[in-house]
């Protein structure tokens, strides 16, 4: 080729400047203990959007094989050991077995021993969305239609009763994937939930959250300090918010809409950082808070990079982002200042 420089540079550039269109959601991570929701709005919504992506609160697989530790790293261990014991697929073997099972439930989509087997697979690569996303799908069949026999095989293929802890199956049940995103899948047919999650800082901001606690917790007792009277004040602020939250999650048919609201995002903002005017009391820990919001910030532009990095690769324009509540404004905020990408607020969008 004549000018294989210029190609190279054309082409990453064309990569470099696609347009990735955001549909952000922030979502409850458990809906088990809410009144029955009313997502049909949202689902219009995604509907209209067209989107050829959705990304989820997962890490992609590399990280979970590279990441050492993280808040749920000890459960994902756990799970890896039960399922290569239930049935072991050596790692030599995995990739081959795990494109023909895509292939065969590909051409078999009401085969739900498949499904099994995929979510397995999924699952011993910790491709940890997407063995979830093929686990829920067994498993709302068996909601729909039981089936001891299919039952019998899941429980020994997956052992889903023992995964309990952290991001499990067990809590997909009641999960923003289970209303929202895996349902909407199926139906566009997006065949897997890509991974955007962010854990390469979370020792720090959990280092960080101990050292804040440990000092305001002794701050909070001094009701003699001069601050005592302010200190109570906000507080008591404080308190009015997480009431609020507590009364839309319970009675809340419309939770998801009120969720990506201003009034939410300033209580959950809160609900971990308390509020501004706090920090210039005398004594407060500000500087514990501060470090604490500088890695909370660290995992919400890392979350959005690998949204934008994979939407790219995949060639995806519009994507779906579901994400906890809490991330959504920070998200959306890192979102507007990237270039090439606009995001929309899954209320704002008609």
């Amino acid at each position: 080729m004549k000018y294989p420089f210029l190609l190279f540079f054309f082409l990453t550039f064309k990569l470099y400047a696609q347009k990735v269109e955001v549909l952000l959601i922030g979502v409850s991570h458990n809906y088990s203990k809410t009144a029955k929701q009313d997502i049909s709005a949202i689902e219009s919504k995604i509907r209209k959007f067209k989107p050829t992506a959705f990304f989820g609160e997962f890490l992609s697989k590399e990280d979970e094989q590279h990441l050492m530790d993280y808040w749920c790293k000890e459960e994902n261990i756990k799970r890896l050991e039960t399922l290569r014991k239930n049935r072991n697929i050596t790692s030599d073997k995995l990739p081959n077995v795990l494109d023909s099972l895509q292939k065969l439930s590909l051409k078999n989509p009401n085969n739900y021993y498949l499904k099994t087997d995929l979510a397995h697979a999924y699952y011993l690569n910790q491709d940890v969305s997407n063995g979830h996303f093929q686990f829920w799908q067994v498993f709302k069949r068996l909601q729909q239609i039981p089936n001891i026999e299919l039952e019998n095989y899941v429980n020994k293929v997956l052992s889903p009763q023992l995964d309990v802890k952290g991001r499990s199956m067990n809590r997909l049940k009641t999960s923003e994937y289970d209303l929202i995103a895996f349902p909407l899948m199926l139906e566009m047919k997006i065949q897997e939930l890509q991974p955007m999650d962010c854990q390469d800082y979370d020792l720090n901001w959990s280092a960080s959250a101990l050292a804040f606690y440990n000092k305001f917790e002794a701050f909070k007792k001094d009701t003699t300090a001069s601050y005592a009277a302010e200190l109570k004040k906000i507080l008591i602020r404080w308190d009015k918010g997480i009431e609020k939250y507590l009364t839309m999650d319970k009675h809340s048919e419309n939770l998801t809409e009120w969720l990506n609201t201003d009034e939410a995002a300033v209580i959950l903002s809160a609900g971990d950082f308390y509020f501004p005017d706090l920090y210039e009391l005398k004594d407060f820990p500000k500087e514990e808070m501060l470090s604490k919001i500088h890695w909370w910030m660290m995992r919400n532009k890392g979350m959005c990079e690998n949204v934008v990095n994979s939407a790219k690769s995949l060639k995806a324009e519009k994507v779906v982002v579901i994400v906890g509540a809490s991330h959504r404004k920070y998200m959306q905020d890192i979102f507007n200042k990237m270039p090439n990408v606009r995001v929309r607020n899954i209320n704002e969008f008609n």
